[in-house]
């Protein structure tokens, strides 16, 4: 089992910048499928960005294609999400998580990495708020 925990949220401009990371404890995260989602407020939670358990594919939302990219750090167990040239309307609580589906898959993502349902384990999430 896999405890998450994000951090690097805030307060930004327009146009600004930011990394949100995702630490792990309790397992190494190159064991999971790692995914980004964010939830506005009455809005469900979508699909960010996924990185396949090798760390060398990654997919994005067409919202943000362009603009975020994920990493992971495996010395440091940690999952980032850097986001550039932000808009108002990336403004949301933005959570990492895990996955434990199809453990013998390293290389790929498929589409079910982009549904929330597919993850087994969450962080509390990190609150980003761009200004126009």
């Amino acid at each position: 089992q896999v405890q998450l925990a994000e951090s690097g949220g805030g307060l930004v401009q327009a146009g600004g910048s930011l990394r949100l990371s995702c630490a792990a404890s309790g397992s190494s995260l190159s064991s999971y499928v790692m995914g980004w989602f964010r939830q506005a407020p009455g809005k469900e939670r979508e699909f960010v960005a996924v990185l396949s358990r090798s760390g060398g594919t990654t997919y994005y939302a067409d919202s943000v294609k362009g603009r975020f990219t994920i990493s992971r750090d495996n010395a440091k167990n940690t999952v980032y999400l850097q986001m550039n040239s932000l808009k108002p309307e990336d403004t949301a609580v933005y959570y990492c998580a895990a996955s434990n589906r199809r453990p013998g898959r390293v290389l790929t993502v498929d589409y079910y990495d982009t549904r929330s349902n597919s993850y087994d384990y969450w962080g509390q999430g990190t609150q980003v708020t761009v200004s126009s």
